[in-house]
């Protein structure tokens, strides 16, 4: 198995000293240097030329932001993120930058609590073996603004031929999302829903950041949510979304995940509520992510008539979750990330134009 060669740059001494200790428990991984600010990391890749870095944000004389930006431009390298909760909207605009994910820190202050953080870090260390770096240096990069679809009225009597667009996601999940969101220029006439793996406490700031970018009403789901064309819910971190029928509508129930749930928020689970109550009447969507979880859900959504759609491993940067669905055999479509929107606006029944 191959060594992964890991620089840590935190400017707390205990946090580094932490990081490394979790780290070095994984075999396979080494810590070969470490940085107290951008500039020593910047200088500390170029001699060193690690397989992984572990980047803190906020730090002196050159922060998190500025050593990404120079590091995709000069020196590309897989970079997870580990940050305090306090930096959420920090935490985007990273990923935006070129970070591959991130782990939260428990807490914002040097504590025993970062410990906590050991599992979700040797499995997001592990999956840079299956990273794809040429994607994310390609989204690192000014991409062309997305196309945008303006949706001409169905018909008079007609309907689309899907009423909600479930969409499962972990790593390289919100720049992906992010694309597939800003496409739509205006409300579609589908319900989305999204869960995305994320720790309790980023999802807020995530929906509203993809409220801002399109038609879509986006916004953290809450209990009892009414599920309706043109809103998106998003899983809450660390919780479950499911699904209910009351009356004539249906409505979001946030829940608790079980002892059997190694991804959280679940897309397994969620997308076997949604295939109960829409059947065929629901398009699934696999994109990129580490892991297995979706492929579950594929099985159970098929069985009821539903369309799936997984993403190419030409735009995955992990292609994890997208090969696990494509395997059991049950996917209609595998769509590069830049036709993804045009495919589901095809597949939910609506001749898109785009402009």
């Amino acid at each position: 198995m191959k060594r992964i060669r890991v620089v840590v740059v935190d400017d707390s001494a205990y946090n580094r000293r932490a990081i490394t200790r979790m780290l070095e428990e994984l075999p396979g991984v080494e810590v070969v240097g470490y940085a107290t600010n951008g500039e020593e990391g910047i200088r500390r890749v170029i001699d060193l030329t690690p397989d992984l870095v572990t980047l803190d944000l906020e730090m002196p004389r050159m922060d998190g932001f500025t050593m990404l930006r120079i590091l995709m431009a000069n020196t590309p390298v897989p970079v997870i993120v580990i940050s305090s909760t306090s930096g959420d909207e920090k935490v985007f605009k990273a990923l935006e930058l070129g970070a591959v994910d991130f782990i939260a820190k428990p807490t914002s202050v040097i504590s025993d609590e970062l410990l906590k953080i050991q599992q979700d870090l040797h499995e997001k260390v592990l999956s840079v073996f299956k990273l794809n770096m040429a994607r994310v240096q390609k989204r690192s990069e000014p991409e062309p603004p997305a196309p945008e679809i303006a949706i001409a009225a169905p018909p008079v009597g007609e309907a689309g031929a899907i009423d909600i667009v479930a969409i499962g996601a972990s790593t390289g999940g919100p720049p992906a999302l992010q694309r597939i969101f800003a496409s739509f220029k205006d409300a579609p006439p589908f319900a989305m829903v999204i869960s995305q793996h994320m720790p309790a406490g980023f999802t807020t700031a995530f929906a509203e950041r993809l409220n801002r970018s399109t038609g879509f009403e986006v916004r953290e789901a809450k209990d009892g949510d009414e599920v309706l064309p043109g809103r998106a819910l998003i899983a809450p971190g660390g919780k479950n979304l499911v699904f209910a029928r009351m009356a004539d509508k249906v409505v979001a129930r946030v829940v608790e995940p079980g002892p059997k749930d190694r991804y959280i928020p679940s897309v397994d689970v969620m997308l076997r509520s949604c295939a109960e109550l829409y059947r065929q009447r629901m398009l699934a969507v696999v994109l990129t992510g580490m892991g297995n979880d979706g492929a579950l859900g594929v099985r159970e959504a098929k069985k009821a008539g539903a369309q799936i759609v997984a993403e190419s491993e030409e735009s995955a940067v992990v292609f994890g979750m997208p090969r696990e669905a494509i395997a059991t055999g049950l996917v209609d479509k595998v769509v590069p990330m830049d036709d993804m929107a045009r495919e589901i606006m095809h597949r939910c029944g609506f001749m898109p134009r785009f402009g």
